[in-house]
């Protein structure tokens, strides 16, 4: 998991992500387009963890250059939503100022101590909220690739059967083993 340790002596936080496992992956419009990323990390205060948080990191310059100690890029192509920028995330020793904590509901002061304020989880309900759709628009993607086989394979036709007439592909039996379990 990232991690974002607080450092007292220059007010800031130091962000790090410790191996490829903890990178951020599937930011939307991270890979190519965005300066600026809202990052939840595991928050170290004094050797002491306080649970995930969200900060607000530049991660590119005017020049649309990745900020020193940041590693970010789109992730390739993605099956069903490559009109979507998603992007990767890597950070290695990239210093933030305390001010970029969203500090709405917890708080860290200049001195290092850490205050609740408010319900503690909500920052993580907006993330929840937003991969509970993922699975929405890959199902809504899938219904309409179904729809397009299946109208293909009855409208195309090829070879001959005994009386000559070219069959829809659709009556083939590979064809089916292909479309008719992702209809399902």
């Amino acid at each position: 998991m990232t991690t974002a340790t607080f450092d007292e002596s220059t007010d800031s936080f130091i962000l790090n992500t410790p191996d490829v496992a903890a990178a951020k992956w599937w930011i939307g419009d991270l890979g190519v387009f965005a300066t600026h990323a809202c990052v939840f990390a595991q928050l170290i205060i004094k050797g002491k963890r306080y649970g995930v948080h969200a900060f607000i990191v530049q991660i590119r310059d005017k020049e649309h250059k990745a900020i020193s100690g940041v590693e970010v890029g789109d992730i390739g192509p993605k099956f069903g939503f490559n009109v979507k920028d998603n992007g990767y995330l890597i950070f290695s020793n990239v210093r933030i100022p305390r001010k970029n904590m969203l500090m709405k509901f917890q708080k860290v002061s200049k001195d290092g101590k850490y205050q609740i304020v408010g319900d503690e989880k909500i920052t993580y309900a907006t993330m929840l909220k937003t991969r509970s759709y993922i699975p929405t628009g890959v199902y809504y993607n899938t219904a309409k690739a179904c729809t397009i086989i299946v109208r293909y394979s009855l409208y195309r036709r090829q070879f001959k059967d005994n009386k000559g007439l070219e069959m829809p592909i659709l009556d083939y039996q590979l064809q089916q083993e292909k479309v008719f379990p992702r209809i399902a």
